[in-house]
């Protein structure tokens, strides 16, 4: 059962901006105070509102994003603050030279909320960050655990059994791809669904990942229930229980959303 926000470019935008205003700016705060005139790049940056926060305290944003669709669309929510020269939406891969050209050494602070589970080749990715910070930069990562009950993404399914049924992501692929087939997902659905089983991260591989390229990490929150829950469910959210945070593989399984600020 797809959500409202799966179709409803507003309500997504507003419950990125307020999740983020809530949450994730008070987050990165702990470790960094959040200056006016800092430089703030959001990779992933999907329709824009994970930046409003940062632009309203006066940062200046680069948002990039590889859909060109939710690129246009950023581009008119933060037509404000494109307008005063206060932020840039730019339509490009990270990887491209010419990001490199435009940004090496440029930025303060990456944001990268819900979007590492997406990329392929975590460990190329997460150091070749390190080209886009400038000396003592930080990054904020906010994501799913793979092995958590929804870490697929299967709320996507518009088969309603389908989209709540936990941890079936985690069966082999044959096995998965069949289930949703039978439960009559659309093709570009199931390819989306198994392009996620490919790059999901658990907690373990991150961190390691993290500290073998040379990041230190300074601040990380580990959520029983995600911060994001409150605006699409209702749900309060709540941090993971200390000591299940403390045991790898298990909080893996019962930690819907972690929040990490690594430094370089």
């Amino acid at each position: 059962m797809s959500l409202i926000q799966h179709r409803d470019e507003q309500v997504r935008f507003q419950q990125q901006l307020d999740n983020a205003r809530n949450y994730v700016l008070p987050f990165i705060e702990q470790a960094l105070p959040v200056l006016p005139g800092m430089h703030v790049l959001d990779i992933g940056c999907g329709d824009g509102g994970v930046l409003v926060p940062f632009l309203e305290k006066g940062c200046i944003g680069t948002g990039i994003e590889l859909d060109l669709m939710k690129a246009e669309i950023a581009k008119k929510m933060l037509g404000e603050f494109i307008a005063k020269g206060q932020c840039e939406i730019v339509n490009q891969n990270i990887y491209e030279e010419q990001a490199l050209i435009n940004y090496q050494g440029r930025f303060d602070l990456i944001i990268l909320k819900d979007v590492v589970e997406h990329i392929p080749d975590q460990e190329r990715f997460i150091p070749y960050l390190q080209k886009f910070l400038k000396p003592g930069g930080h990054i904020f990562f906010g994501f799913p655990p793979w092995y958590m009950p929804h870490g697929g993404h299967q709320q996507v399914c518009q088969n309603k059994f389908l989209s709540v049924l936990p941890w079936f992501h985690l069966l082999p692929v044959p096995l998965y791809r069949g289930i949703l087939r039978m439960g009559g997902e659309s093709e570009p659905v199931i390819k989306e669904l198994l392009e996620i089983k490919d790059t999901g991260i658990s907690i373990e591989r991150f961190e390691r990942i993290a500290l073998k390229s040379g990041y230190t990490i300074p601040l990380k929150t580990h959520y029983l229930i995600n911060p994001i829950y409150q605006y699409k469910f209702g749900w309060k959210p709540r941090k993971q229980a200390a000591l299940i945070s403390a045991i790898p593989w298990v909080r893996d399984v019962i930690t819907t959303c972690v929040y990490y600020v690594i430094k370089y």
